[in-house]
């Protein structure tokens, strides 16, 4: 490793920062928010980052202050002439607007992207994008990981019998389809209406689960409507035990209160984004080490493919 680069963080990411930081072996850049009584905020680097290859660390959830603070880190590093201009993002927000699914509706996705590239990023890693597509609104290069690195090596370390991987709809059959061809098990899905959005209507199971050990897989939990209610129909149908695996932990409104009174065994979601509620059913793996290892292989200018386990 060499020190032609600087690793800073945002606010709401720190907690993920120093631990990437712990694993590359570097210290975390000294970065200074200001903030203001009516809300605004400014930015400023507290040492030099002329020349450097700079990593920023943020996770744009919700609210939005969490990506304006990146923009303005990006606007900032550019203006303190730094090399290359890295955004390390574990959980790309906005990513469910990834298309015009009604009339007179926006493309959240691609917006940011836009944001992003205007501000004057040269790279982009993120983690489990909600539709892989979004890789291609951006015109620089971007490093796409996924959290079965972390959370495959979970699964097989329960070495649970008869196990079933489920997907809680059928947009996400992709990717619960390749877990189940890595673990060589059987696959079932569910097919979900919606009322309206975070409002489930109706779920039907596709498949057979009785008497199985049943993981779902899915890219993120907001409400938890859907994952409860799966859970809940597979453990009416026979199910031996349900649990949950997810990238994202959103974790928003009701979410907590309803994963707990659930059918699910536990959640696991990996740390993109930080969970302060009490639920003795959530777990959180750390990605910290996946990021730290991509970096790397940035500075070094080497493949990243050993990152993708499937």
């Amino acid at each position: 490793m060499n020190n032609s680069f600087m690793v800073f963080s945002g606010t709401a990411t720190r907690y993920l920062a120093e631990k990437i930081c712990q694993s590359l072996g570097c210290p975390l850049g000294q970065l200074q928010i200001t903030k203001f009584s009516d809300g605004e905020f400014s930015v400023s680097y507290e040492e030099s980052i002329r020349g450097r290859d700079v990593f920023l660390v943020q996770s744009t959830f919700p609210n939005s202050d969490n990506l304006m603070e990146l923009l303005l880190m990006i606007d900032a590093a550019k203006r303190a002439s730094a090399r290359t201009i890295n955004a390390v993002i574990p959980y790309f927000g906005w990513a469910r607007q990834d298309r015009k699914d009604k009339p007179r509706v926006s493309i959240g996705a691609k917006l940011v992207a836009d944001l992003l590239s205007a501000a004057g990023v040269n790279r982009v890693i993120t983690m489990d994008l909600h539709a892989d597509q979004i890789q291609g609104f951006f015109n620089v290069p971007v490093d796409h990981l996924y959290a079965s690195n972390v959370i495959l090596p979970y699964l097989q370390s329960l070495n649970l019998p008869n196990l079933c991987i489920a997907s809680p709809d059928v947009g996400g059959s992709k990717r619960a389809n390749t877990y189940a061809k890595y673990l060589g098990c059987p696959l079932v899905l569910c097919n979900k209406t919606r009322a309206r959005a975070n409002v489930v209507a109706t779920m039907q199971i596709i498949g057979d689960v009785e008497g199985k050990n049943v993981v779902i897989i899915d890219d993120m939990v907001d409400t938890a409507g859907t994952i409860t209610k799966a859970a809940d129909i597979m453990k009416a149908a026979g199910a031996k035990t349900v649990r949950a695996c997810a990238s994202h932990c959103v974790m928003s409104g009701p979410a907590s209160e309803r994963v707990q009174n659930s059918a699910l065994e536990e959640i696991v979601f990996t740390d993109s984004i930080p969970y302060s509620q009490r639920c003795a059913k959530v777990k959180q793996l750390t990605v910290a080490d996946l990021f730290a290892e991509t970096i790397r292989l940035v500075i070094e200018n080497k493949s990243i493919s050993n990152q993708y386990l499937i």
